[in-house]
């Protein structure tokens, strides 16, 4: 039997505005008895049933998946990946020279709690609620009904995501894969490692962005920092750069660069660094045209919030006194809690500490299979710049 779980009078109003989160202070309800993961009916003070969802004690108490009167079932989570996996082909990610997506992307698909990544067969799952961690069986028969014949393995990793009472085994669901795995982003070959590998084994929210550093890329040289595991580096030189540089401060990371610099062929052209970015970037040993920065993120809460934007502003103004005249920045923030807004001031602000002239190029995002519900505004997390310095 589903429990109801009763709203506060005036705690309402986001449900009524569809927002997918409920706070543990807006509840009426005892909610002792609970057990995490449990799906619930979320009732109004009236006891009048307003959407359903996962419960959890955390201070992110109720995620919201339907606002309709409906079963969470295995149909349910048939139509919403069905749904997701539509949408992935239609924007026409499976191609013969990119198989690596992002088939769910939580809110944005309607799944919060939820991230499945696609690298060439393989699905990597991995949730961010206990709820979806007991719905792991119903998720991984909705993606052997949808991807069929496409689908190798399919790999739950919550292991790092989820709190260690639920014991989450990070293990295969669904056949098997040996590691690294390879696939494909925009004509180049990745080695990706879903096991050991950091997160689900490659951050695909960079695509469309390492794609558009091609058109900057021809006879071009260009340091690419905070790496991780080259995707930047791997498309300039796909793209006829004249010398790529990619540095981090993981000696694990640099192994993967050389790996994947290898598996394309690029090694002459190319030459990794283990060092730490920001005291780095602050006496460059090149006179780079391109470069980039794609931190972690600096702030995951909300209290930190200062502290990232002093970090953001540190590194951009290094990097714009150190660039040559006319060079080129790709800048990055995917900290969740500095929204893009507040991201350009802090470029602005390191531009003037610098004392260089700097003009925004371009105004970069998320890509289309990383989607944002327009109900959950927070699920717009990565934000960028293409900026020149004059």
């Amino acid at each position: 039997m589903i429990e109801n779980l009763q709203i506060r009078k005036n705690k309402t109003h986001s449900i009524d505005r569809k927002h997918p989160w409920i706070f543990s202070g807006a509840i009426a309800s005892e909610v002792e008895h609970l057990n995490d993961g449990d799906i619930v009916n979320v009732c109004d003070h009236k006891n009048n049933t307003i959407a359903k969802g996962h419960f959890q004690h955390a201070t992110i108490s109720v995620r919201i998946l339907t606002f309709l009167d409906e079963d969470i079932d295995q149909a349910f989570f048939d139509r919403k990946i069905g749904n997701a996996i539509k949408s992935r082909r239609k924007q026409q990610l499976f191609r013969e020279d990119n198989n690596i997506c992002r088939l769910v992307h939580g809110e944005g698909d309607g799944l919060p709690g939820l991230i499945i990544d696609f690298y060439n067969g393989v699905a990597v799952i991995q949730c961010h609620s206990i709820g979806m961690y007991a719905s792991i069986e119903l998720i991984s028969n909705a993606l052997k009904a949808w991807l069929k014949k496409e689908l190798i393995a399919v790999y739950s990793k919550s292991s790092d995501t989820l709190p260690e009472r639920v014991n989450p085994l990070d293990k295969y669901l669904y056949g098997t894969c040996k590691t690294p795995h390879i696939a494909m982003e925009n004509g180049v070959k990745i080695n990706i490692d879903w096991v050991t590998g950091q997160k689900t084994g490659f951050f695909i929210d960079q695509r469309e962005n390492r794609f558009l550093l091609a058109k900057y890329s021809k006879g071009k040289k260009i340091l690419n920092t905070f790496c991780y595991s080259g995707g930047f580096s791997l498309l300039a030189l796909k793209n006829g750069a004249e010398l790529v540089h990619s540095l981090d401060s993981s000696k694990k990371a640099i192994a993967l660069v050389d790996e994947n610099i290898q598996l394309n062929n690029f090694g002459d052209k190319h030459q990794s660094i283990v060092a730490d970015a920001m005291h780095y970037i602050k006496d460059l040993p090149e006179d780079y045209d391109v470069i980039v920065l794609d931190p972690p993120a600096f702030a995951k809460h909300r209290n930190k919030r200062h502290q990232a934007i002093q970090g953001y502003k540190r590194l951009n103004a290094h990097t714009i006194r150190q660039i040559k005249p006319g060079g080129i920045i790709f800048t990055f923030s995917c900290s969740q809690v500095v929204d893009k807004i507040l991201f350009n001031h802090t470029i602005a602000a390191a531009a003037i500490e610098s004392g260089r002239n700097v003009r925004i190029l371009e105004q970069l995002h998320q890509p289309s299979d990383h989607p944002i519900s327009s109900f959950h505004p927070e699920g717009e997390y990565l934000k960028g710049l293409v900026i020149q310095v004059d």
